[in-house]
């Protein structure tokens, strides 16, 4: 039996976990279909997921259509959320994107759309609600083919919208405008489709549902269906879609075990649960699998289940296509590769760009906070948890205000942990604005440790991370105290000398030393005469911030380019005050104004965007750049033993001066 799997994604309030209720319902998995309003569908099983009535974590369910088993995956539609739907995007085959036939095309509906592309999934679109009051069709297909997409055909035509009786008849090879229409599109991807469409202005139908499956499997043209949960109409007709025009999973059972962890959960014991797409070859039960950066992890599988018919169900082994999920790897992480890494591009969304201090009202309960916002960073890494233990702080990192929300319910319901946040702050990083060196040798002052190191920092294009270089050959002294230097450096760049991360930059290793194990007389191992990595722990950070004072950092706040549509009488008011909130306009239109920024001021513009627009006006905005701050840069405090003051930190790592 074949496999898709698959996501729906959306903005939020589009319909898509509805949709993934008729769909099960449809394929007969459940007997009834679950309302979001009455917190009783099947994929949102949080108690807060149930009682706010959004999707809050990505969860998985399986049906079977036409000799297609379909592992479907709903993620969030809250833009906070949206680190849920990045996990997601790596271990699909296909995904249908939900827009409503009412809002129409929404800011995070774009967001979805461009990365769909960019990662080249294969793509349905379902116009959902054509049964609601205000439902539109050609007027979203044009909005939807100016801000999404120009590759869409559709496929049929929706009739009695805005009405209970709403429905859609798919085109079959008596619809001319059909025809017309997908040919024109196709052509566009391939030369010989318009050769025949210019030469014989008219193409076949079976020869342009073949080439419309080939060209849908390549991402390359969108099909579009419309319908509504709620009724089912126009669901059959996805389905249909589903198994004709998506391209099933492959791998190849046999091969070497490749697979991707995208979602990490806790089990009623406590144990970790994995959840793994598995690309090549079969993990089995009491398997030893491999898996973390550079497959530094193993561990046992000590127990498998994969999705069926709406449920879970325990098997002995899961292979290349299908979704698993694994008990026994402790030590494994979201975003993880188990096995060999898969061939897929790795993607990114942007990073969170903004953080807050968490506090317990108890202080009593500063331990066990530290404990539950581990376990929530298990599945949700990005919050990048922050320990001062100079202030007794933990800082997370955040997308947005409701993400804040989220954690404080999660903490009381699941931890019984009552908890506060400071006011959220936005996250900045440092950019060398040159190159810088340094070196400390061993045995000479005011180098106390038994260690050589010396690093050289250049600035590298944005963007493009962190790259750790030797200039020393890898023999010149053991492999653990090179692999010392290379992971304190990773970890001292987390702070800089504003105490932002160091990104886009390349450090190299330009010198190296170190005492090789001693005795006296040939007795025990003396410590005092020998290196250990303790020492090129010790030094590293020390050379790496004088190497990085003398590059001279530059700090960066991150930009967001912004869309607002506005009526066209109130455009010449609106710009005065997007100039206060400093932002630059880049595109003014008849309606609309298209700019950049601070991401700092962008929740200030979606407070006074209601009376500056007499609540008409429309806001996307999506994380760009970062962009040099103007004046003073913002400082960051310190979470380290501080570097830049050598005395302050020889006194806490060598408890002396």
């Amino acid at each position: 039996m074949r496999t898709l799997n698959l996501g729906i994604l959306a903005h939020v309030d589009a319909g898509k976990t509805s949709l993934t209720e008729r769909l099960l319902f449809a394929a007969g998995v459940i007997d009834e279909i679950g309302s979001v309003d009455d917190g009783n569908t099947q994929t949102d099983s949080l108690a807060l997921e149930r009682r706010r009535g959004i999707t809050i974590k990505s969860a998985v369910v399986s049906f079977a259509v036409g000799g297609v088993t379909v592992n479907l995956i709903d993620t969030p539609g809250h833009p906070d959320f949206i680190a849920e739907v990045e996990r997601a995007l790596g271990v699909l085959d296909g995904a249908v994107l939900v827009v409503s036939a009412v809002e129409g095309v929404q800011p995070q509906t774009r967001v979805l759309m461009r990365t769909l592309r960019r990662l080249r999934i294969p793509t349905l679109v379902f116009v959902n609600k054509i049964d609601r009051s205000g439902a539109r069709d050609d007027a979203v297909v044009k909005a939807m083919a100016e801000r999404l997409t120009p590759s869409l055909v559709a496929m049929g035509a929706a009739h009695a919208l805005g009405t209970p009786e709403a429905g859609f008849v798919p085109y079959g090879p008596g619809d001319p405008g059909f025809t017309a229409r997908a040919a024109e599109v196709l052509a566009e991807h391939d030369d010989a489709v318009l050769a025949a469409y210019v030469g014989e202005s008219r193409v076949s139908y079976g020869r342009l549902r073949a080439e419309l499956a080939a060209q849908t499997r390549r991402a390359l043209v969108h099909p579009v269906y419309f319908g509504s949960a709620i009724t089912g109409a126009g669901v059959d007709a996805l389905v249909a879609g589903l198994t004709e025009l998506l391209p099933a999973a492959g791998g190849d059972a046999g091969g070497p075990v490749s697979g991707t962890v995208f979602k990490v959960e806790r089990g009623p014991a406590g144990e970790k649960i994995a959840y793994v797409r598995m690309f090549s070859g079969t993990v089995r039960t009491r398997d030893t699998v491999s898996f973390g950066p550079g497959q530094a992890g193993a561990a046992k599988v000590t127990g498998i289940s994969v999705f069926e018919a709406g449920s879970a169900v325990s098997r002995d082994a899961v292979g290349a296509g299908r979704i698993g999920r694994l008990w026994g790897l402790a030590g494994v992480r979201i975003g993880d590769h188990v096995g060999t890494p898969p061939p897929r591009p790795s993607h990114r969304f942007a990073p969170p760009s903004l953080e807050t201090v968490v506090e317990p009202r108890r202080p009593a309960d500063r331990p066990a906070l530290h404990v539950a916002l581990g376990r929530l960073a298990e599945q949700d890494p990005l919050i990048d948890l922050r320990q001062d233990d100079v202030r007794q702080e933990i800082s997370v990192s955040l997308y947005g205000e409701v993400q804040k929300e989220v954690i404080q319910a999660t903490l009381a319901e699941e931890f019984g942990l009552d908890v506060a946040f400071r006011e959220t702050t936005t996250i900045c990083v440092e950019r060398l604005a040159g190159t810088g060196a340094a070196v400390e040798v061993m045995g000479h002052e005011p180098n106390p440790f038994l260690a050589t190191v010396g690093l050289r920092v250049e600035p590298a294009p944005p963007g493009s991370g962190v790259a750790y270089r030797l200039e020393v050959e890898l023999g010149s002294m053991p492999y653990a105290f090179m692999k010392v230097v290379e992971d304190t450096v990773r970890e001292t760049l987390r702070q800089g000398p504003h105490g932002w991360e160091v990104t886009d930059c390349v450090v190299t290793l330009t010198h190296s030393g170190y005492a090789p194990r001693q005795s006296h007389s040939h007795a025990s191992f003396d410590k005092s005469m020998s290196s250990t990595g303790a020492d090129f722990r010790g030094l590293t950070p020390l050379v790496l911030m004088e190497a990085l004072r003398r590059a001279g950092t530059t700090v960066c706040e991150p930009m967001h380019r912004f869309r607002l549509e506005v009526p066209a009488d109130l455009v010449g008011a609106v710009l005065p005050a997007l100039t206060r909130l400093g932002a630059v306009p880049v595109r003014v239109e008849p309606a609309a104004v298209e700019g950049l920024i601070p991401a700092a001021r962008v929740h200030g513009l979606e407070q006074r965007l209601p009376s500056l627009t007499s609540g008409e006006g429309i806001l996307e905005s999506a994380f760009d750049h970062y962009e040099p701050v103007r004046g003073a840069p913002p400082e960051r405090p310190r979470t380290d033993h501080n570097p830049l003051d050598r005395k302050e930190y020889l006194l806490h790592v060598q408890r002396r001066v």
